[in-house]
């Protein structure tokens, strides 16, 4: 009987070193130069002695890698493991949102990429290079922070409000002065996002760096995904700015169209 209890119980807890393996991957996953072991032991409030037994293991299987410098970084196996990923044939969002992106790209001049919610980080599934002399080129499989960035705040506004609470109670890094880390102020900025539509980030990830994202949903209302323009920052609010904000969000509602019931 105690034996059924202990099952019963790792079934609805989750099995320990798993979760702190899971932990550490994930900030390994938000620090793609490398973390120390002191510092994910500092992160986490996990013993260095797990941590380290934990990134041994990972190691081993090439999950993760040890680097020259010292820190460890996410391993090629990842890679492996990631091809072999297979979409839902029902929901293959990426394909649905390809022609979108490219028409957007050529009417903008700039960049653009879809972005879904990963545990605490938001992952750039798609993105289509700008042809303009300055356009940034996000790289698929980059992941931010979800407090900071246009697309980070979309898909953070429409999570289910515990969640948002819960994500609350742990510190905010503030990556630029502009970065949003008081839960006050984020949460009204979430409200807003929600109330008009669409998001803007002046420089919040990156100084230099501005962007406007709007949302993808499903039929049933649903935000699965947010459609991103990042751009080199301006100095002042211009007509470029709502000409961008107005391309993603008909494209982003070009998109939400193409998505099949499920």
């Amino acid at each position: 009987m105690s034996n059924e209890t202990t099952e019963d119980e790792r079934d609805r807890n989750g099995v320990p070193v798993l979760e702190r393996m899971m932990e550490i991957l994930s900030a390994l996953e938000l620090q793609s130069s490398g973390e120390t072991i002191r510092s994910l032991s500092n992160q986490l409030s996990m013993p260095r002695s797990t941590v380290y037994r934990i990134l041994n293991t990972l190691s081993s299987h090439n999950v993760v890698r040890r680097q020259a410098d010292g820190t460890y970084a996410l391993g090629t196996r990842l890679l492996s493991l990631a091809s072999k990923v297979r979409a839902d044939p029902a929901l293959d969002l990426v394909s649905v949102a390809q022609a979108a992106m490219k028409r957007l790209a050529e009417a903008s001049g700039e960049a653009n990429k879809l972005s879904v919610r990963d545990n605490q980080a938001v992952v750039v599934v798609a993105s289509v290079a700008g042809q303009g002399q300055y356009a940034l080129n996000p790289a698929i499989g980059q992941s931010f922070p979800l407090h900071a960035g246009a697309a980070s705040k979309m898909l953070l506004a429409h999570m289910q409000p515990d969640e948002i609470t819960k994500f609350l109670l742990a510190p905010l890094q503030k990556y630029t002065p502009r970065t949003l880390t008081d839960p006050g102020e984020l949460l009204s900025e979430l409200q807003r996002i929600r109330d008009q539509g669409w998001a803007c980030d002046r420089g919040e990830h990156g100084a230099s760096v501005w962007a406007v994202a709007a949302p993808i949903a499903t039929p049933s209302g649903q935000v699965i995904a947010a459609l991103s323009i990042p751009y080199l920052a301006a100095d002042e609010e211009t007509d470029k700015n709502e000409r961008l904000r107005d391309l993603v969000i008909g494209s982003a509602l070009e998109i939400s169209a193409r998505i099949p019931e499920t």
